[in-house]
């Protein structure tokens, strides 16, 4: 496992990354004279190791040019949603210190009003023609040299996760100063190890590549010389034709993708040869086990599944092989120690459901949020995300319950408490709860309960106004799909709401 710098060197024009659609590609000998451009242009503006950038783009090879920029300069790296809108931007670009934003003409109208020549506001860039008030990263990078910068170090990306305030927050890892070839284990065990990635694999990411895990897999494919085919938006049959015609290998996907592939017409899906797969990796929600059944008996045993978040404070890993005996399980874990906890912080017998709990695992803060980050650990320093499960008495992990209610929809993290603070202030609402609701397809979707000052006042006609609202102020994934409507929302007498109460409803009884 190297730096894909060494592969420039020995296999210059294999190429790293090829977009699937547009069929644009660049080598390795490009992207590693595009990355020290990039890196020489973060030096020339002053921008040191552990300073911020962030970016808006949609999948575009310029993308993945400009992570590895930045992981050569030593810098922290956001990439940011398309989907959110400018507060929600705003918020991020200043949160996290951001003293270069790059963005593309296709995102520009998200972040066109944060352009300021204010004392101390980040230079604001734009690839391909700039527009108005942008600098032009493609002309100002392409006059730097080609050659490495002389104090390369290896930086990081941060990406934001909402907190329970509602506001989303930057995982950080310390600055460690390495040199840019240090591996990051886990996804050493986890694409090399266990899914079989090396210099001969093709990979096929089908995600937006803001999100954690498509980021960072399709570093690990090049770090380790492989060649990664970049989807610019996810379907179903194209990503089965993409398979048969490049080859694919491996590919990291999330249950939501899977529902899709299976609920293709039969003769669609047995159309297309998939036999080349050798590693089918999968996270990010849980995968229902009809769904995952169905995956290994067309794909064969070659579904891993692993459990972790962005905060990367431990993971567990499952095969096929493993799944299969124990259904449902996440695996067992391979960064930390499993450790279940009950309310009081005291560890739970085998078998005993509890807060699942991470031990001798990597640190991690929340930027700029010492109490949330306070509370992600004990006092022995272990570590949570919050879910709640169990282990059997051979180790296997089993989640059973979310984090405070987050919602899952599509792979992606849904808070409630930033799609609350939205609908509370609309003029006719009371009081709200917002909570995942079973969907077929995307696993979860949002669902609002609102109390309306006005019972009478309740239907359709006050849904579609508050749900045109909530889109106006928060990206549309954020938004309930449908809401309904009660005389008093449950609440103790200390005025806390008992959304299990509501939540309960919807969901089908496990007894």
């Amino acid at each position: 496992m190297t730096h894909p710098s060494h592969y420039a060197k020995t296999q210059p024009d294999k190429i790293a990354y090829q977009m699937a659609g547009s069929g644009k590609a660049i080598t390795y000998r490009e992207l590693d004279e595009l990355s020290n451009q990039g890196a020489h242009l973060f030096r020339s503006l002053g921008l040191k190791a552990g300073d911020h950038i962030a970016f808006l783009l949609e999948n575009r090879l310029a993308f993945m040019e400009i992570c590895w920029a930045a992981q050569r300069a030593g810098l922290y790296y956001t990439a940011i949603s398309r989907y959110l809108k400018q507060d929600e931007i705003d918020y991020i670009v200043k949160d996290c210190g951001a003293k270069v934003v790059i963005t593309s003409p296709q995102c520009a109208a998200q972040v066109a009003a944060l352009v300021s020549d204010a004392p101390g506001a980040p230079l604001f860039y734009m690839l391909d023609e700039p527009a108005p008030g942008f600098r032009s990263w493609d002309r100002e990078a392409g006059s730097q040299p080609t050659t490495p910068i002389a104090d390369e170090v290896a930086g990081y990306d941060m990406l934001y996760s909402s907190g329970t305030t509602g506001r989303p927050k930057g995982i950080k890892r310390a600055h460690e100063h390495n040199p840019i070839d240090v591996p990051n284990a886990f996804l050493k065990l986890l694409c090399e190890k266990m899914c079989g990635m090396n210099a001969d694999s093709v990979y096929l990411s089908p995600a937006p590549l803001y999100h954690a895990a498509p980021l960072r897999f399709n570093m690990m494919a090049i770090t380790l010389g492989g060649t990664s085919i970049i989807m610019e938006h996810f379907d179903a049959e194209a990503f089965l034709k993409l398979v048969e015609k490049h080859q694919v290998t491996q590919s990291q996907l999330v249950p939501t993708m899977f529902v899709r592939m299976l609920k293709l017409p039969d003769e669609v899906r047995r159309q297309y040869n998939v036999s080349t797969l050798k590693g089918a990796i999968h996270a990010a929600a849980p995968c229902p086990v009809e769904v995952k059944a169905k995956m290994i008996e067309w794909w064969g045993p070659i579904l891993i599944e692993y459990y972790a978040g962005s905060e990367g404070n431990g993971v567990t890993v499952s095969d096929s092989k493993q799944w299969l005996s124990h259904r449902g399980t996440v695996g067992k874990a391979v960064v930390g120690s499993l450790k279940i906890l009950d309310e009081d912080g005291v560890e739970v017998p085998t078998g005993q459901i509890g807060t699942v709990f991470f031990a001798d695992a990597p640190a991690f803060t929340y930027h700029n949020d010492p109490e949330k980050t306070q509370r992600a650990f004990n006092d022995k320093g272990w570590s949570t995300l919050g879910d709640v499960g169990y282990v059997d008495d051979e180790g296997f992990l089993y989640l059973t319950d979310r984090k405070s209610y987050m919602i899952i929809s599509g792979g992606v993290n849904i808070y409630p408490q930033e799609t609350e603070d939205v609908l509370i202030t609309h003029p006719a609402v009371a009081d709200v709860a917002v909570f995942g609701v079973p969907n077929e397809e995307m696993g979860e979707e949002v669902k609002a309960v609102v109390q309306p000052h006005d019972m009478a006042q309740a239907g359709k006609a006050l849904e579609g106004e508050l749900i045109a609202y909530c889109r106006e102020k928060l990206s549309a994934i954020k938004c309930p799909k449908s809401i309904d409507f009660a005389a008093e929302l449950p609440r103790t007498p200390t005025g806390k709401l008992v959304k299990r109460h509501l939540r309960e409803k919807y969901w089908p009884s496990k007894g």
